[in-house]
């Protein structure tokens, strides 16, 4: 029997109460409704239950769905998704570059600056930064061995990374995962991810598999070459429809997909029956917008937000404009940013008052005061575990964040604290190894033990990316950077 899973209107339910708790709706009298109905909760860390609802309560669920969506939210002016709502509520919002007359220089201005000077779109490039094509290719390989890192150990309990690791002696993490050593009762107990176990533990590497942390780069590498930076959110959603097979697709992404198939438009797609549009997709496409705005995180944000609508609102959306602008301001290849002032700068994008800037202030002030990262991890835990789902993006943008902090931006550190510290184990790893390593700023700055075993090539179902090299991945986005795109 098929489950396909992300769908079924009564594993959405749990999951919508849970969202509709968490961002100012009253969904009590609903949930009671539902279980008095027998309806189930939602599947822990499944994407679908074992076994399908009754006809009753699929169509309860869907109705249920329905009247979640018009319940008032307390938190819809604190915490919109439009970005100009979103602009006026961050009183430190980037400045952008100005765009001077030929043959003189670029500065940055604002709000600011002196009457009569032009104003520059946030979209506007600033050519004088710029990432080395080297960089960008440590920035892919990085969020590729991050990501690869993370793949056998997701899903699984925190308790249950911490003894695999420690049982082979490769704790705090210092490498791949391995399953050679392991006590049979452990392995039992706490089973590696079943698809990704046969190509992410150490000995079985042969190459980069297919995920869909890398696969959405890949994509908006494609909506960039075909569409620019005017590129719209129906751009992207057309894109996903050509280019993206749907069994490709997770929790967010799978529901705005299906939502396009039934007529809908963006950015109803974000909204209708959608309970994960707060959770981490729309950050984990966040790269390339960062990538190609080198030293303009305004301009990367906006990129950001319009791919994000698609599939997320608010505290989703912001997760992914915090990481675009954090990678943007890394991106300068000047040498001159540390991961604290990306970091920091990531944050002026976000309205301060939303629960997920509530959440990345906390987790870099943990990072800050504790020398043992474990129990920087205990502290997060104990704030989010109960109250978000291990995918939900504020606990993991917050992981993220205090991993980059704790380890200073340093590469094996940041990509190992951010998979120690459980959740969506392969996303943070590889949003924590892209940033780390563009700060690094060439591929031979990572140890070889990490990237060796990529073998510079790349599996996916995207376009005809299958077998790419990170090299090329980085001629192709360094073209796109506005120093390259501008060159007759």
């Amino acid at each position: 029997m098929l489950r396909l899973t992300w769908v079924q209107p009564e594993d959405l339910l749990g999951h919508e109460l849970r969202q509709a708790a968490q961002d100012g709706r009253e969904p009590s009298a609903i949930a009671a409704r539902w279980r008095a109905a027998g309806g189930p909760e939602a599947p822990l860390r499944a994407g679908a239950s074992p076994e399908p609802a009754s006809r009753y309560l699929r169509q309860l669920a869907e109705d249920l769905l329905d009247e979640l969506a018009e319940l008032p939210s307390k938190l819809e002016d604190s915490e919109p998704t439009d970005l100009e709502k979103i602009k006026s509520l961050c009183p430190n919002w980037p400045n952008v570059p100005i765009r001077r007359s030929c043959g003189q220089s670029y500065r940055w201005g604002g709000t600011g600056g002196r009457s009569g000077t032009p104003q520059a779109r946030a979209s506007d490039p600033a050519p004088t930064a710029t990432p080395t094509q080297a960089g960008l290719e440590a920035a892919w390989l990085g969020r590729a061995v991050g990501c690869l890192l993370g793949k056998p150990v997701e899903k699984l309990p925190l308790d249950g990374i911490r003894q695999l690791a420690k049982s082979t002696g490769n704790w705090p993490l210092n490498t791949y995962f391995t399953g050679q050593g392991i006590p049979i009762d452990l392995a039992t107990k706490y089973p590696w991810n079943r698809r990704s176990a046969k190509t992410s533990l150490a000995e079985n590497i042969d190459g980069m598999p297919e995920d869909d942390d890398l696969n959405y780069p890949l994509l908006n590498l494609l909506l960039l070459q075909r569409h620019g930076r005017t590129f719209t959110t129906t751009d992207v959603a057309t894109l996903w429809l050509d280019e993206l097979p749907a069994g490709r697709t997770f929790t967010a992404e799978r529901i705005a997909y299906r939502n396009l198939l039934t007529g809908l438009e963006p950015p109803r797609t974000a909204r209708h029956r959608n309970p994960f549009r707060e959770w981490i997709g729309a950050l984990i496409r966040a790269d390339i917008h960062g990538w190609t705005n080198p030293g303009n995180p305004a301009a990367a944000a906006e990129q950001a937000h319009k791919d994000a609508t698609l599939t997320h609102t608010a505290n989703g959306v912001y997760a992914a404009m915090f990481i675009a602008a954090t990678i943007a301001t890394a991106a300068t290849g000047t040498g001159t940013t540390d991961v604290h002032t990306a970091l920091r700068t990531g944050l002026t994008v976000v309205p301060p008052t939303c629960r997920l800037a509530q959440a990345i202030h906390h987790a870099l002030q943990l990072a800050q005061t504790h020398e043992d990262f474990d129990t920087v991890v205990d502290e997060l835990h104990a704030t989010h575990a109960r109250t978000h789902h291990w995918v939900h993006a504020i606990p993991n943008t917050a992981l993220i964040a205090a991993a980059l902090t704790h380890a200073n931006g340093d590469f094996t550190g940041s990509i190992c604290r951010a998979v120690s510290g459980g959740w969506d184990t392969d996303s943070n790893g590889a949003t924590a190894g892209s940033i780390a390593a563009l700060l690094a700023g060439t591929p031979s700055a990572l140890p070889d033990r990490w990237t060796a075993p990529l073998k510079n090539r790349l599996s996916t179902s995207i376009a005809d990316f299958n077998g790419t090299g990170f090299d090329t991945l980085a001629h192709l986005t360094h073209a796109l950077t506005p120093w390259e795109s501008s060159r007759p």
